[in-house]
C-alpha cells in the first residue's frame, strides 16, 4: 500500500498542540510562516512517498549482510541515502554555523515522522546521526566541532551511539571497554559493544562512533565513564579521510524486525587500539551521552507515531476495499468491512491513538524549542521542565501505541494480516523494538516517577494538568461532543489523584505503579490534546475522534489511578 504523508494532520497538531502559530506571532521562529511550513512538509512528504516507502518491503526481505568489505545494505539503500543527502534533508535541524538549516525542533520532528512512516529501518540512520550531532554540539571541543560537525550535518558522515555491552545493558555500571591515554591528547580504545545501530554500512564516507569507556584510574560505577569520539576513518588536518581506524563490525544480529537496519557487534582495538578523542570531561561521559539519549528518546517516540500512522493508513485502505458479510442497512450483497461496527471500533482506536501520540511528541518538541530559543529566562525554565516531564511520556506512550496499532492492523486484515505479502506483519515486527531501545518503556516510567514528577515539588506536572483543564474549559456545549468533557475531566481527576499519591509514596510502591502512571498521563493529557484539535479545527473528523477517545479509551484512566494508588502490594505479594 502506498504511504500518504499526512501533511494536514501534522500541521493541525503543530498548530493546536504545539502552538506553532502562536510561536510565529511571538517571533520565536522569525524566518518561518505557515505557508513555508506547508511547503517544507509537502516536499518531505514527496521524498518519503516516492523514494523511501517503495524500499520498505525490499529492505525487509533483503536483510543487511556482512561481507569482506563490511556491511552491505539492501538494494536501493545507498542510492536513496545519496538522494537524501543531495536533497539537504540531513541538514534540517543542524546549526547554520556548520551548514545546517537550523529549523525548529518541532519542524524536524514532523519531517522525521514521515521518514519513519515511510521506512522505519532507513529512518534510524539519520536519527542516530542527529543524536551524535547534539552531543558534539553540547560537549565537544571547538577542534572536534570544527572537524566533524559540518560533515555530520551534511550527511556525508553518519553517527552512532555505542553504550551497550554483553554484560552492561540498561545498567552501565559493569562496563568493560577501556580507554588508555596515549599522551598526545588521544586515547586508545579497546573493547566490544553490541546492538550498535548502523555501526557499519556502505552509504556514507565515514562513520563517527560516540563510545562510552573507562579510563585506567576511573571510579567504579557510572561515575567513572567517559565519552569518546572514534571515527571509522581517521581525519587528516585538512579534513580529508586518512587511515582506517581500529574499529570493525564483527557480526550482525538477526532480528525480529527492522531487517534493513544493521545492528552490529563492534570490536575496538583488535589491532592495538582504536584512536579516540575525549568529548567533555574525563569520567563525566554519561552526562554527555544523556544529551544524545534525550534527543533519541523523542526521536523514537516520533518513530512510534510514524509507524502507527503507516499501519493506520493501511488498515483504512484495506477495510474500505475488503468485502465480507452484510452490515446493517447496507443494500450491497457484500459489505465493505469498514461498515461493520467492530472494525469501525478498531479503526477509530488506531486513528485517535495515533493522533494522541503525535500530539504528545509535538508538544515535547515545541517545549524544547521554547527552552532553546525564548529570550525570556523564566519561559525557558518552564519549557525546559515541561520538555523533561513530557519526554518519557512521549517516548513510551507513542511506542506502546505503535505496537498496539500495528497489531490492530493485522487484526483488521484478518488472515491476510498474518501473511507476509500484505506488509501488515512487517509493521508489527518492526514496531516491537521501539518500546525497548533508547531506554525501555519501563525505564521511561521510572524516569517519570523518580526524576521528572518530583521536580520543584511536582510543579511541572501540576502545571501540565492545569493547562489541560484550561483546554477542556473551552469545549463547547455541543451534542456532537457527547460526554467528552465529563470523561476527559474524569481522566484528569484520576491523573491528579495518582500524582498526589506518588509525590509522597514509598519508593517501591511508586515504582510498582510507574508504568500505569505513565499510561494514565498519556490518556489524560492526550485527551486534552485531542480536545484542542477538535475546538481549533471544528471538523466532524476531529470532533468525532476526540469523542471516541474520551468515551471509549480515556475511561481507563480511573482504573489506572486505582492500580497506581492501591496496586503496589499485589505486585510485592505475587512477586
Amino acid at each position: 500500500m502506498t504511504y500518504r504523508a499526512p501533511v494536514n494532520e501534522i500541521m493541525l497538531s503543530m498548530v493546536h498542540n504545539g502552538g506553532f502559530d502562536q510561536a510565529l506571532k511571538s517571533g520565536l521562529y522569525p524566518d518561518m510562516d505557515l505557508d513555508q511550513l506547508r511547503a517544507i512538509l509537502e516536499e518531505a512528504g514527496k521524498f518519503a512517498t516516492d523514494v523511501l516507502a517503495p524500499l520498505n518491503q525490499i529492505g525487509d526481505t533483503n536483510p543487511v549482510k556482512l561481507g569482506a568489505a563490511g556491511v552491505e545494505t539492501a538494494p536501493g539503500w545507498s542510492d536513496a541515502y545519496s538522494k537524501f543527502v543531495e536533497g539537504g534533508w540531513s541538514t534540517v535541524s543542524g546549526s547554520p554555523n556548520h551548514g545546517g538549516m537550523g529549523l525548529p525542533e518541532i519542524v524536524a520532528s514532523a519531517i522525521s515522522e514521515m521518514w519513519n512512516a515511510a521506512n522505519l529501518a532507513f529512518g534510524l540512520c539519520p536519527l542516530l546521526s542527529i543524536g551524535a550531532i547534539h552531543a558534539l554540539e553540547a560537549h565537544g571541543s571547538q577542534a572536534l566541532q570544527g572537524q566533524y560537525l559540518e560533515k555530520l550535518i551534511s550527511g556525508r558522515w553518519t553517527g552512532t551511539m555505542n553504550l551497550t555491552e554483553p554484560n552492561a545493558g540498561s545498567d552501565l555500571s559493569p562496563m568493560r571497554t577501556r580507554a588508555e591515554p596515549v599522551g598526545d591528547g588521544t586515547y586508545k580504545i579497546t573493547g566490544q559493544k553490541i546492538y550498535i545501530t548502523y555501526g557499519d554500512h556502505d552509504m556514507a564516507e565515514n562513520i563517527v562512533h560516540l563510545v562510552l569507556a573507562r579510563l585506567p584510574d576511573a571510579p567504579a560505577g557510572t561515575r567513572g565513564i567517559s565519552l569518546f569520539l572514534v571515527p571509522k576513518f581517521l581525519v587528516n588536518a585538512d579534513g580529508s579521510l586518512g587511515a582506517r581506524n581500529d574499529v570493525f563490525c564483527a557480526a550482525l544480529e538477526h532480528k525480529l524486525g527492522i531487517h534493513a537496519s544493521p545492528t552490529c557487534t563492534m570490536v575496538f582495538g583488535d589491532k592495538g587500539g582504536a584512536i579516540g578523542y575525549l568529548i567533555g570531561e574525563e569520567n563525566k561521559g554519561l552526562a554527555c551521552m544523556f544529551t544524545m539519549m534525550n534527543s533519541a528518546r523523542l526521536g523514537v517516540g516520533i518513530q512510534g507515531v510514524g509507524l502507527a500512522e503507516r499501519a493506520t493508513q493501511q488498515a483504512l485502505a484495506y477495510a474500505a476495499d475488503r468485502r465480507q458479510g452484510k452490515a446493517a442497512g447496507d443494500t450491497a450483497p457484500l459489505s465493505a468491512i469498514i461498515h461493520h461496527p467492530d472494525v469501525q471500533r478498531m479503526l477509530l482506536t488506531m486513528q485517535s491513538q495515533t493522533r494522541v501520540a503525535r500530539a504528545l511528541c509535538l508538544m515535547t518538541a515545541a517545549s524544547i524549542d521554547i527552552a532553546n530559543l525564548s529570550p525570556d529566562a523564566a519561559a525557558r525554565k518552564l519549557a525546559s521542565d515541561r520538555a523533561g516531564l513530557l519526554t518519557p511520556i512521549a517516548k513510551a506512550y507513542s511506542t506502546d501505541i505503535a505496537n498496539e496499532v500495528s497489531s490492530l492492523n493485522v487484526q483488521v486484515h484478518g488472515g491476510m494480516g498474518f501473511i507476509e505479502g500484505t506488509g501488515a506483519a512487517q509493521h508489527m515486527r518492526d514496531a516491537r523494538i521501539l518500546a525497548i531501545y533508547e531506554g525501555t518503556n519501563g525505564i521511561q516510567a521510572i524516569d517519570l516517577v523518580q526524576r521528572k514528577l518530583p521536580m520543584n515539588g511536582g510543579q511541572p506536572v501540576k502545571h501540565e494538568i492545569a493547562l489541560a483543564r484550561a483546554m477542556l474549559a473551552t469545549l463547547p456545549a455541543n451534542s456532537a461532543y457527547g460526554q467528552t468533557a465529563v470523561r476527559l475531566s474524569a481522566a484528569l481527576d484520576a491523573m491528579e489523584q495518582a500524582t498526589h499519591y506518588l509525590l509522597s509514596a514509598p519508593t517501591q510502591a511508586a515504582l510498582a505503579g510507574a508504568s500505569d502512571y505513565l499510561r494514565l498521563c498519556g490518556l489524560a493529557l492526550g485527551g486534552a490534546a485531542l480536545a484542542a484539535q477538535a475546538v481549533g479545527d471544528n471538523s466532524a473528523q476531529s470532533i468525532g475522534l476526540c469523542r471516541f477517545f474520551a468515551e471509549r479509551l480515556a475511561t481507563a484512566a480511573p482504573g489506572l489511578a486505582l492500580s497506581v494508588i492501591s496496586g503496589a502490594e499485589a505486585v510485592r505479594e505475587v512477586a
